[in-house]
């Protein structure tokens, strides 16, 4: 965990001086990325909350991802990781929406392989979403989908 944690505590620093929230929505990491987050001192300067939409009926209730494209494309989908960052953004109240979906195993879901990972990043500026292909067991499939996560909010606080 040592390297979720120094990248949070990147995150931590990067957004308090940058004077930026963060909100999250997470599927397969479950709130993990928000709780490394708020491992790190400072974090309740910058971390605005978390909602974990392990079920498509929270994607759509809760983040509102449209109904239409989870029925279309599945959860693990890029227009999915980019409608439940902007609705993290936007739900929560946060300068930065950052979300997870994807496939942790041991079996394929929606068509996915194992291993596949969408990471949603929403800010003013729009939204973006980034397609990871990770091996292992389940639970280092999620730290590297977490990772992953916590490396695209650090760019995103250096745009």
């Amino acid at each position: 965990m040592s390297n979720l944690h120094h990248l949070a505590g990147q995150a931590v620093r990067q957004a308090l001086e940058a004077g930026l929230t963060v909100a999250t929505a997470e599927s397969l990491t479950a709130g993990m990325v928000s709780a490394v987050l708020a491992d790190t001192p400072g974090a309740s300067g910058m971390l605005q909350g978390g909602v974990v939409a392990y079920q498509n009926s929270v994607k759509e209730g809760v983040l509102r991802v449209p109904a239409g494209l989870l029925a279309r494309a599945g959860s693990v989908d890029p227009d999915v990781a980019r409608a439940m960052a902007a609705g993290a953004r936007d739900v929560l109240g946060g300068h930065i929406g950052i979300s997870t979906t994807g496939v942790a195993g041991p079996e394929a879901h929606d068509g996915k392989p194992v291993g596949r990972v969408y990471v949603g990043i929403a800010t003013a500026a729009g939204t973006a979403a980034f397609e990871y292909s990770f091996a292992g067991s389940r639970p280092d499939i999620r730290a590297q989908a977490c990772a992953a996560a916590l490396e695209r909010l650090l760019e995103a606080l250096s745009a």
